[in-house]
């Protein structure tokens, strides 16, 4: 037995105008509109699944009668609830109460305002945790003011009340107890919490005032770089926008003039702890702002040859030079040394600087431009190829010669010299019997004598080609050609910045120097 009963057929036909329906017919035409009605339905759930859909709506229905040439059903979209009445002498049976509209009311109604086209339009709902004031974001105020009318008790300015407190709290342990275990710990806090963004337009505030107004206390100063630096540690928060107050601040504390109202003061290792700060920023955030590092250098070069500043600033220059990296210094300092420690050789005697202050300082600042010369030359140094490692036995001295034959070896005489292509030329130029041409080129090219033979020049041992110089092309042997003389260029830049180095700070610089490099020297 089907589920449309012939009494539905009844109601349907009564509807339609047809009101003497035979039974037996009706009967006859239930189960074929069961049958069409069951395939609508089927041709409906398959819309709503592919329509990623668990409810079945009108649409569907409506596209699967489309589907199936049939038109649609039109008066059953409308998002109201459907109001049924129960059919007079059948209580199973309900029906949809229509009302009757007139064509007229219709024609003579107002025409609905057209809906707009479906779009996608991006706007900031906050840039750095700041709203802006455009028209999609609501007012700052509607945000902040409760529903009675007065201001929220739970935030001001933006920031919640816990963050205003923890705020607070770093002001005061800043000022007040920066030597204290707690002070540590929020150290700590500062480099790792990762809802304190809100917060760093003030703390850039603060670290600015703070530095500016207390040069003289060392205490608050060291305390003001650490929370910079804690700051900068701190991988959830984003500083580049207050880079621009932050820079002033450290640089401050690196080339100020004076720092700390006492002797006892170390200022020296504030000016350090701001040098290695600066050099920080400027390797992370240099590909953000690209004229970063050549302002922060320009400002150090300028308090480092400005013979009107104090030793302590120059010494504050000097140290952010070296920290940003050896090649500064060997760009910027060390073409300046001579005529630098010309004027402050003069600091470091007692018969000419009484003052022990003041030669304190001048020997401050040597110790910064031997570190960084010493530092620059290790780091060049190490670029050059590996020497071999002096030996750990104990080597005879002795005066005899001696004398390697090798079988089937020509002697590079000048006779010979012409006739040999362009690489064994260029290998073989100014070597006459396995001796310099010149006994003191490897000096004046920055190399001592090896041990026991003075005035044996150190080269560059270079990777065989794999092809004689015979066999070679022209272009082939004159690419090597180039190598071998860039090569050996760059062997004799270092060796004239070893030399001059030693020129200016003579055996002190022997800490700086590799072991196998100084072998030779030895």
């Amino acid at each position: 037995m089907g589920i449309l009963p012939k009494e539905s057929i009844e109601v349907l036909a009564q509807t339609i105008g047809v009101s003497n329906l035979s039974p037996d017919v009706a009967a006859a035409l239930a189960p074929d509109v069961e049958y069409h009605l069951r395939e609508v339905m089927q041709e409906a759930i398959k819309c709503m699944r592919h329509s990623k859909r668990t409810a079945l709506t009108v649409d569907d229905v409506d596209s699967a009668l489309k589907l199936r040439n049939v038109e649609p059903i039109y008066g059953f979209a409308s998002s109201d609830a459907l109001r049924f009445k129960r059919a007079a002498g059948h209580n199973d049976l309900f029906y949809v109460d229509e009302k009757d509209v007139e064509f007229k009311d219709i024609i003579d109604a107002p025409l609905l305002r057209a809906p707009l086209d479906t779009s996608v339009r991006a706007h900031w709902l906050a840039i750095e945790g700041v709203q802006p004031e455009i028209p999609e974001n609501p007012p700052f105020e509607a945000l902040t003011v409760a529903s009675d009318g007065k201001r929220s008790e739970n935030s001001e300015d933006g920031i919640s009340r816990e963050l205003q407190l923890y705020f607070n709290k770093i002001k005061e342990l800043t000022v007040s107890k920066s030597d204290s275990v707690l002070f540590n710990q929020a150290l700590v806090s500062l480099a790792t919490d990762s809802g304190l963004h809100p917060l760093i337009p003030r703390f850039t505030q603060f670290i600015a005032d703070e530095v500016t107004q207390n040069l003289s206390k060392i205490s608050l100063l060291f305390a003001l770089v650490r929370i910079v630096r804690s700051l900068l540690q701190n991988p959830h928060v984003h500083v580049e926008p207050y880079l621009h107050q932050l820079m002033p601040s450290v640089v401050t504390c690196l080339v100020t003039k004076r720092l700390g109202n006492r002797l006892t003061d170390n200022h020296w290792e504030l000016r350090n702890m701001s040098a290695s700060l600066v050099a920080s920023i400027c390797k992370r955030y240099g590909h953000v702002y690209h004229n970063l590092q050549q302002r922060v250098v320009r400002t150090l070069v300028h308090a480092f040859l400005d013979p009107k500043k104090s030793l302590p600033q120059h010494y504050g220059a000097i140290k952010g030079l070296a920290a940003l990296g050896p090649s500064v210094v060997q760009l910027l300092i060390i073409p300046n040394l001579e005529p630098y420690l010309q004027l402050l050789s003069a600091e470091l005697l007692p018969e000419n600087q009484r003052n022990e202050i003041k030669r304190l300082e001048a020997w401050r600042v040597y110790g910064a431009l031997l570190s960084a010369a010493g530092l620059c030359m290790y780091n060049r140094l190490k670029m050059l190829p590996n020497l071999p490692s002096p030996p750990t036995h104990a080597v005879w001295k002795t005066n005899r010669k001696v004398m390697m034959v090798m079988p089937n070896k020509r002697k590079a005489t000048s006779d010979n010299l012409m006739q040999q292509p362009p690489l064994k030329r260029v290998a073989t130029e100014g070597m006459i019997g396995g001796m310099p041409a010149n006994p003191m080129q490897g000096v004046a090219s920055g190399f001592s004598g090896a041990v026991g033979v003075p005035g044996v020049a150190v080269l560059r041992q270079l990777p065989n080609e794999g092809t004689s110089g015979r066999d070679a092309s022209g272009s082939s042997a004159l690419r090597t050609s180039n190598v071998l003389a860039q090569a050996w260029k760059e062997d004799v830049n270092a060796g004239h910045l070893l030399a001059s180095l030693f020129e200016y700070f003579g055996e002190s610089m022997f800490c700086f120097t590799p072991k196998p490099e100084l072998s030779i020297f030895l």
